[in-house]
């Protein structure tokens, strides 16, 4: 069993058996009633997540009908394409790599990065690597100012608070990151008559850990309604490889190595469950503090930080406005 799992007794314990019938049952109504697309297409990052999403839909459309496709870039780490990979011969599914560093590199992604890191260390350069990084919670932290980690070719590691400018273009200039895979998804899926299955858990969907029209966009998203140790119950039901079920949630999206606890969500993915789980069922604030092993202050700050979340997500989850209404064309 993944050491992620919550014990039984823990309220987000599911039947993984009846969740995964139900989520299949709806991803053959979607994909092939409502959306008349013949399979999908699901981006395979080797993370737990994209894995169950292509677990439940080869198992709602086959095998024949799901498409891998793999997405690295020169600063994603070595393991992610080996447990993708693995992933894919796993369930017996097509897949296919696109290796997007030559689109970021014309893209000027990696440049416009870089640009903003040497307006606070000038010496920035190819040699090194860097991350974003979040105080944590129970830190102590009263404010969420993200701080800069850059560290040199001989190791030396350095840590730099951000201002608002240089935090914003890093942001903006790795967002095409997403946004250029979910481009490629969308081709693939264009070329077979596929639709684009999202991976976002409910702690992303809910919270905003995504890119607007990057991983944001998708046709169905079948796990949103999932907290992230409900995803781990499907993965240990499905039996997916224990190298995926037991690697770390990481971003994959900056040099050096960085989980997704650090740049977002500020606390272990286990104690976000539990939080939001009491924040969605209006428990009090002991109770939520002793199911995830935090003092009552902090539960509360957790909970502002909910909120300050989902009022910034708004955006992100808003489709484009219109000045008037426009009719709505109904289909038969």
């Amino acid at each position: 069993m993944s050491a992620h799992l919550l014990p039984e007794v823990d309220c987000l314990h599911i039947d993984p058996a009846a969740t995964a019938r139900t989520i299949e049952s709806a991803i053959r109504e979607i994909v092939l009633s409502r959306l008349k697309r013949k399979g999908v297409v699901v981006g395979l990052s080797g993370g737990i997540d994209s894995s169950v999403v292509a677990a439940l839909c080869v198992n709602a459309l086959g095998k024949d009908r799901v498409l891998g496709l793999f997405m690295p870039e020169r600063e994603c780490s070595e393991e992610a394409l080996s447990f993708g990979l693995m992933l894919a011969e796993s369930l017996q599914i097509p897949a296919t790599i696109e290796n997007i560093t030559s689109i970021l590199t014309a893209s000027g992604c990696y440049d416009r990065r870089d640009q903003a890191i040497r307006e606070l260390i000038p010496e920035f350069d190819s040699t090194h690597k860097c991350k974003l990084v979040m105080p944590g919670f129970v830190s102590g932290a009263r404010y969420s100012v993200p701080s800069l980690v850059v560290e040199s070719a001989d190791g030396t590691s350095r840590k730099v608070r951000l201002n608002a400018h240089v935090y914003l273009q890093m942001v903006a200039a790795t967002n095409f990151k997403q946004r250029v895979r979910k481009m490629l998804e969308y081709y693939h899926a264009d070329c077979l008559q596929y639709a684009v299955a999202g991976t976002p858990n409910r702690l992303e969907f809910d919270q905003g850990f995504f890119v607007k029209n990057g991983d944001g966009a998708a046709d169905l998203k079948p796990i949103a309604h999932l907290y992230k140790s409900q995803v781990y119950q499907l993965a240990d039901y499905f039996d997916l490889p224990a190298e995926i079920r037991e690697r770390p949630s990481t971003t994959d999206t900056f040099s050096l190595a960085q989980s997704q606890e650090e740049f977002y969500f500020s606390l272990p993915l286990r104690t976000f469950d539990l939080c939001l789980y009491g924040k969605n069922h209006g428990l009090p604030l002991e109770e939520v503090a002793a199911m995830a092993d935090l003092t009552r202050s902090q539960v509360a700050d957790v909970f502002a930080a909910i909120d300050a979340k989902r009022a910034a997500t708004a955006y992100l989850h808003s489709p484009p406005l219109l000045v008037e209404s426009v009719t709505e064309i109904v289909h038969p």
